[in-house]
């Protein structure tokens, strides 16, 4: 059936000068040049609104735009439900989504504000007194300890060591390009944070950036061997994704090509399917199996992060979690990206992060376990202020991802599950990778970071807390606005005004 295109190239004739910078650019083939009338013609059913021709168009002809062409309104059959509905009748294949959730629930963050000091505790000036964004993330003593000569007993349970509590999530070599794991590793290692591999083990070259690199053990055990065990600052188990809870992972074989199959240590061409479960672990006893196998492989140096999706019940899986031996637990909210995930689980099922995570730190506390875990959270970590509501919530440190690949130059047109990325980040065409400038990449990543890490002390700043550990979930910090009294309840904040 033919659906009128989503969106609509607007070409000013005036302005178009036929170099057809646009129809080089684009790797959906949207535009090309009709040599008998001289004229740039698009084919606007191809076009995904990345912007690539709009942004490198030298005279600013080119506009895309939303078409307001729609079927007949209905409030129970929307226009986007109904064309679904055509595309699966037309193929009869699962409908394939990438990003996070886009759908309009509500994004707490924009519904939490922070207090700030002014008489009684004065604020205090980043510029002129000490504000301390370290982070530790690893296991801690409950109380203080001494050795028998009275001497304070400093030994710890492996730690993660942050200049600031955030760190790039796990983006696998594979869904995304060589070059962009190459600006996540370089921008990590001169911030002193850390960056995820995903589940697609790590290329030979950034070895060197193993102290300041997250290696991933997913079910699919894609790239996992001594080596690469060794190689990372800590070992992260996936048992869920915030974008796609309850299934595994898939990285199309068009996509598996040259060094993401070797790495990966798959056939090169072939589908890299990730179960649902990992076979090996059906409750928290196998659970603790595997993170003390990974802790002997790796003669206990490392922590070792267990990530799952926010999902119903998810303060009493973190208390299993939090006994099963691990040292931190990640969380992913519903709207975490992806780099593929079917468009029903994406959008319908998991929750919140701000719910889960305030859900899981009041039940660790609860239960006086809290110390045996450090949490950190991700699922649409879009500013400092997102990070210090996040802290103030009970995380030691959050994820990012989607805003790491946003500061790389992605525009969001969620097609990354195409592998026609025209920014070079999610692809692995040589032609389009060769678009992401690893050095450009890293440093507008160190930008990123830079500018978030000085937010973050103004931040402080106003509150009166010079420390991240001082705001560790001070929820007294946060005000909640247009909330029910559940939802505040849940977050453990009153309302504005209070």
């Amino acid at each position: 059936m033919n659906i009128y295109p989503e969106f609509e190239v607007l070409r000013n004739d005036s302005r178009c000068i036929r170099c057809r910078v646009c129809e080089r650019q684009c790797a959906n083939e949207v535009h090309w040049f009709d040599a008998d009338g001289k004229l740039m013609l698009s084919d606007e059913s191809k076009c995904v609104n990345c912007q690539r021709c709009v942004t490198l168009c030298p005279t600013r002809a080119l506009k895309i735009v939303k078409s307001d062409c729609r079927l007949r309104e209905n409030a129970n059959y929307t226009d986007q439900t109904i064309k679904e509905i055509y595309r699966q009748a037309e193929t009869g294949g699962v409908l394939l989504s990438s990003m996070g959730n886009p759908n309009p629930l509500p994004v707490y963050w924009d519904k939490i504000l922070i207090n700030a000091s002014q008489v009684t505790n004065p604020p205090i000036d980043p510029l002129r007194e000490p504000m301390e964004t370290r982070v530790f993330l690893g296991k801690k003593p409950e109380h203080i300890r001494r050795n028998a000569d009275g001497s304070l007993d400093t030994k710890l349970a492996p730690q993660l060591t942050l200049s600031m509590p955030v760190m790039f999530s796990a983006m696998s070599y594979g869904s995304i390009s060589y070059n962009a794991h190459a600006s996540l590793a370089r921008a990590a290692t001169a911030l002193g944070i850390y960056y995820n591999t995903g589940e697609g083990g790590l290329h030979e070259d950034f070895y060197q950036y193993g102290k300041n690199t997250i290696v991933q053990v997913a079910s699919g055990r894609f790239g996992v061997h001594k080596d690469y065990l060794e190689a990372g600052a800590a070992i992260e188990i996936k048992m869920g994704q915030g974008a796609k809870p309850g299934i595994g992972g898939h990285l199309p074989g068009t996509k598996a090509v040259g060094d993401v199959s070797k790495t990966r240590m798959i056939p090169e061409g072939s589908d890299a399917i990730s179960p649902a479960p990992h076979h090996d672990i059906y409750s928290i006893e196998d659970l603790r199996q595997l993170v003390y196998s990974l802790k002997e492989a790796t003669e206990y140096r490392l922590p070792v992060i267990v990530k799952v999706a926010a999902v119903h019940n998810i303060a009493a899986i973190a208390s299993g979690i939090a006994r099963s031996g691990a040292d931190i637990i990640a969380i992913d909210g519903f709207r975490g990206g992806t780099g593929a995930a079917p468009t029903r689980i994406r959008d319908n099922v998991g929750i919140p992060i701000e719910l889960a995570l305030a859900a899981v730190d009041k039940r660790l506390r609860d239960e006086g376990i809290r110390n045996n875990v450090s949490i950190v959270c991700g699922g649409s970590i879009r500013s400092a202020a997102d990070v210090v509501k996040a802290i103030a919530l009970g995380a030691d440190a959050c994820y990012i991802a989607t805003a790491a690949c946003l500061a790389m130059g992605c525009h969001l047109c969620r097609s990354c599950h195409t592998g026609k990325c025209n920014w070079g980040i999610a692809t692995q065409r040589p032609d389009l990778v060769k678009r992401l400038n690893p050095d450009i990449g890293s440093e507008r990543l160190i930008n990123l970071m830079n500018a978030w890490r000085h937010e973050i002390k103004e931040l402080m700043g106003g509150m009166g807390i010079n420390s991240i550990e001082a705001l560790r979930g001070n929820r007294l910090m946060l005000r909640g606005v247009g909330l029910t009294e559940k939802e505040l309840e849940i977050l453990g904040i009153s309302h504005a005004g209070e």
